[in-house]
């Protein structure tokens, strides 16, 4: 089985997430981000023990900026985090 769904179902979610909180300051009312961070969840768990290990741990640990540039193909871009992982 290919990958490439799930990434790309992970990728909207994640695009969605980052949506909803950049409108909490203004949005009325406010998104409820928990069904968002859920759906992220139970994506991540359909991923086979196979995926790329960088990409398991930014989900594991929630990384969602670094997941979703690791998605985009930008895994250049990311910092290392407080963990020592890149």
């Amino acid at each position: 089985m290919s990958e490439r769904p799930i990434h790309d179902e992970i990728l909207q979610a994640l695009l969605h997430l980052e949506a909803a909180v950049a409108s909490m300051p203004t949005a009325q009312p406010k998104p409820n981000l928990i069904p968002l961070f859920s759906e992220i969840d139970r994506l991540t768990r359909l991923l086979p023990p196979s995926s790329d290990p960088d990409l398991l741990h930014y989900l594991h640990k929630k990384s969602y900026q670094k997941a979703r540039l690791w998605l985009q193909g930008r895994d250049a871009e990311n910092a290392a985090g407080n963990c020592g992982h890149v």
